[in-house]
Order: structure tokens, then C-alpha cells, then sequence
């Protein structure tokens, strides 16, 4: 299984995407994030993926989730992702190799653009919840079925 981060930014009533220039999801709007390298905590993972793909450091992470990916109809977690916000970084936001950032407002976010599972759990997130959910997807991408709670922050 491998364990990733997700980090979303807000400020005031805007919310930071990226597009996915290559790779796992190309083409898709998502937050900043990646895989947990060795001897990393996934608090650590979270700093390194966003000043690697956006040139922002994070400060003050949220824990504001967990999902976990089953993919092609696996028993077992394919993806384990530790969800973050934070709302203060250093830096700006610039585009990298990977990953090209964008502002939306938060009633204008591109869920079409977006991977499935998002339209589910990040209007929750955004609405103060702390979120947990289960996820399928088919070899093609598209989302079977999923599974969600969300406990009040």
C-alpha cells in the first residue's frame, strides 16, 4: 500500500489547484501532493511535495482526512491519502515540471476536471469536516462506488 499526501491551500474564499502536467493523473485539477518517501513522516511528505511541485513550505498543516483508493477491484488499499489545508505558507505559488497552480473560488471549483471522488469529499472538507472514505476505481479511472463519513472538526 502506499501512503501519499494531498494538501489543499485557501485563502480567504479561493481555493489553490494544480494541473497535472505528467504522470498519475495528468490532465486533472488536484491539490498538491505526493508519495511518502523513506524515513519521512507523512507531515514531512506533505512540506516536501508542495515546495517540490508549487515552490510554496506549508505552515500550520490541518489534518482534515484520510481516503483510501482500492483500484481494478483490489481486496486490499491500493493508496492510502492523508488529506491536509493550510491556510499560511511561504512563497508563492509558481509552476513547476509536474504541477501548473491556479486559483478558483471555492463556488467555482472545476470538479468536471477533477478525479471522480473529489466532488464527494472536498465540498466536506472545505465546510470544516474531517473526512474519511473508501474509494473504488476501475481500470479506466472512473469511480465505482464509495463509502463516506465526515465528523465534525
Amino acid at each position: 500500500m502506499k501512503q501519499l499526501t494531498l494538501l489543499i491551500l485557501i485563502k480567504e474564499n479561493q481555493i489553490l489547484l494544480a494541473m497535472k502536467k505528467r504522470g498519475f493523473g495528468v490532465g486533472k485539477w488536484n491539490g498538491i501532493g505526493g508519495k511518502q518517501a523513506e524515513n519521512e513522516t507523512i507531515e514531512e511528505t506533505c512540506v516536501r511535495e508542495c515546495w517540490e511541485e508549487i515552490n510554496v513550505k506549508p505552515k500550520n498543516l490541518s489534518s482534515v482526512g484520510i481516503l483510501n483508493f482500492y483500484l481494478n477491484n483490489q481486496k486490499t488499499i491500493g493508496q492510502k491519502v492523508f488529506v491536509y489545508v493550510a491556510k499560511t505558507w511561504e512563497g508563492e505559488p509558481s509552476e513547476s515540471e509536474e504541477m501548473a497552480p491556479r486559483w478558483f473560488k471555492i463556488d467555482e471549483i472545476p470538479y468536471q476536471n477533477m478525479w471522480q471522488d473529489d466532488i464527494h469529499w472536498l465540498p466536506l472538507v472545505l465546510n470544516g469536516k474531517y473526512v474519511e472514505g473508501d474509494f473504488w476505481f476501475d481500470d479506466k479511472d472512473q469511480l465505482l462506488k464509495y463509502s463516506l463519513n465526515k465528523i465534525n472538526n
